[in-house]
Formats: structure tokens, C-alpha cells, sequence
């Protein structure tokens, strides 16, 4: 009974912290047309403290999507051009001599904000990907011999092209790892390409947005997804996902045996909860289902696990993968 009441509680707070979302969302809908998907991963992702690999070809609106996000947030926003050329230094600052004073001082980056648009991140060589990697990880980057910490809230948008292969690295799987979820940018509809054509052709410049949420109501709104409920059951649910990804001939997925070379870390597992709670605080929920967990999962999840040799060459993919051990796995 206690129980039910503090869930009762919680679910009341919810539904009072998580009205700013909806002016949110009314702000970037009057921008952005469509991707509906793609922008409830982004509010997951601020939600779960998390970063997102956004993977699509060019046009389909990844920057105004990222820009337009932090404007309705009110966070500041720095678009980061990654290119063969680039060094740590531009991206996280470097140390200026004053001849006044005789000593160094830092002279931060472009990575001090709260809203990081890391556009074609894959062309960028090892050693920026190196102090990309302290940044999302540790939230601190390192200037000469002095750390600073960065901003709260702190989020990655990289935007990768899967088409152009020309000048790119490929990312090293530590750093795939600490994306909470890799999005695929879908082409808009039919119905939205045309009113995507005629917004263009009618005014020529996007509305402006307006700044509708406070940095508290961003804390505030973590705080609750933390204190979200999560049955023992569904916590084991999880682990049989992942497990599944790793040994699938013990799960009784004899047919994935030799279809995937190695399968999710344990931050699948931290992702697949974080982003379910995620997800249930958009549900206007208290406590996550197997249900918020299977939304997420291939975005948690499809970056996590790689296909053999000979799974590619009969062109099964990861989402393939998934797919089956979603469809066997038994639902608590």
C-alpha cells in the first residue's frame, strides 16, 4: 500500500515537471517538420544524461534538429565541424600567453557549452576522438595541465554520413560505446517532404524559437526520472537482452551463434534502464514496462553489436539481430 501511494506521488510530480516539454516540443515542431522519433531520442537522451549518434545522409535536418533543440531549451549550443585537419586544440581550447602578465592562461574551446553538435565526427583523426572521448565521458577536458569541468547539462549530438566513405575513420569502439543511443535519420514522408517544399518556398527563413524551458526544470525533471520505478523482473529482462547479445546459443538462439562476432557491453544494460525510465517519464509514468524497454532497445543496442563476417555477407545487420532476440527472449 505504501507503495502504491509513493508511486501515486511520484506520478503526480511527473505530470507537473514534465509540462515543459510540451512547449518544447511546440517550439521545435515550428521549425522542424516531422522526425518524431528522432526528437523523443533527444529528449531521452537530456533526460538520461546521455549522447546520441545521429547516422543519416545529408538534408534530413540533423543541424536544425540539434540547433533548434537548444534554442527551445535554453541551453547554448556550439556546432562543431569535425575534418582530417582538426586538433585537439580546436576543439577543446589551448593555453595563450599574456606578455603582460608574463604567464599562460586558458583560452577555452568549443566544446564549454551545453549542447554539443559534433557534425561528421567520423573524419576527425584519433587524437581528437581522444579528447572527444574525456569530454563525454568524464564531463571534464583537460588544457595544458589545468582540468576544467564542463557545463550542466552536458550533451554529444554527433551526426555521422553512412554513405561517404571518402575521408572518414572509422570511430573506435570505446568511444561508439559512451553514445546512449545511435539514431537512424530517417527521409521525411511524402506529406512532410510537401510541406517541408512549401515552408521553404513560402518565407525562405525558419521561424524564430523561443527559449520555454530553465535549467531547474531540467534538473528537476532527472531528479524524478532517477526516483522512476523498476521491477526486479524488468531489471532482469534487461540483463536477458544483453546476455542474449553475447552468448546467444545459451539464450537458445542457436541461429545467432555465428551471426554475431561480439555483442553489448554493461552499458547496455545502464542504457537500456536509463533510457527506459526515460521513456516512461515521457509516458507520464512512475515505473517502466518490458514495453519502454523494447522502444529503446535497437537504438541502445544497435551500435553495440557486431555482425561476423559472414552475417554481413548474407547482409544480416544488427538491427537483425535485435530483432530476433526481442522476438525470443521471454517478456516478464
Amino acid at each position: 500500500m505504501k507503495h502504491d501511494v509513493e508511486l501515486q506521488e511520484l506520478t503526480g510530480k511527473i505530470a507537473e515537471a514534465s509540462f515543459f516539454l510540451n512547449n518544447a516540443s511546440k517550439e521545435l515542431a515550428g521549425r522542424v517538420v516531422g522526425q518524431r522519433k528522432v526528437l523523443e531520442r533527444v529528449f531521452i537522451a537530456l533526460l538520461a544524461n546521455g549522447h546520441i549518434l545521429l547516422e543519416g545522409v545529408p538534408g534530413l535536418a540533423k543541424t536544425l534538429i540539434v540547433k533548434t533543440f537548444a534554442s527551445a531549451m535554453n541551453l547554448s549550443f556550439q556546432r562543431i565541424q569535425f575534418t582530417p585537419d582538426m586538433l585537439p586544440a580546436d576543439l577543446t581550447g589551448t593555453m595563450v600567453y599574456d606578455p603582460k602578465k608574463m604567464e599562460f592562461y586558458p583560452r577555452k574551446g568549443p566544446v564549454f557549452a551545453n549542447v554539443i553538435l559534433a557534425d561528421e565526427i567520423n573524419r576527425s583523426p584519433a587524437k581528437v576522438q581522444s579528447a572527444m572521448l574525456e569530454a563525454m565521458q568524464e564531463r571534464q577536458v583537460t588544457v595544458g595541465d589545468k582540468t576544467f569541468l564542463l557545463p550542466e547539462p552536458f550533451m554529444v549530438l554527433a551526426t555521422q554520413n553512412p554513405i561517404e566513405h571518402e575521408g572518414t575513420y572509422l570511430l573506435p569502439e570505446a568511444q561508439l560505446d559512451r553514445f546512449m543511443m545511435k539514431v537512424i535519420v530517417e527521409y521525411p514522408s511524402y506529406e512532410e517532404e510537401l510541406e517541408i517544399m512549401e515552408r521553404s518556398a513560402r518565407t525562405g527563413v525558419l521561424p524564430d524559437v523561443s527559449s520555454v524551458v530553465e535549467h531547474d526544470d531540467i534538473l528537476r525533471a532527472r531528479e524524478l526520472v532517477d526516483r522512476i520505478y523498476v521491477d526486479e523482473k524488468v531489471k532482469r529482462y534487461i540483463v536477458d537482452l544483453v546476455a542474449a547479445s553475447r552468448k546467444p546459443a545459451d539464450s537458445g538462439l542457436h541461429s545467432l551463434e555465428e551471426m554475431i562476432e561480439y555483442g553489448a557491453s554493461p552499458r547496455a544494460s545502464i542504457f537500456l534502464m536509463l533510457s527506459a525510465k526515460a521513456h516512461a517519464f515521457l509516458q507520464g509514468r512512475a515505473y517502466i514496462t518490458p514495453e519502454d524497454v523494447k522502444v529503446v532497445a535497437f537504438d541502445v543496442m544497435r551500435h553495440r553489436i557486431r555482425p561476423t563476417y559472414e552475417a554481413e555477407a548474407d547482409n544480416v545487420q544488427a538491427e537483425d539481430c535485435i530483432r530476433e532476440i526481442l522476438g525470443h527472449v521471454k517478456v516478464p
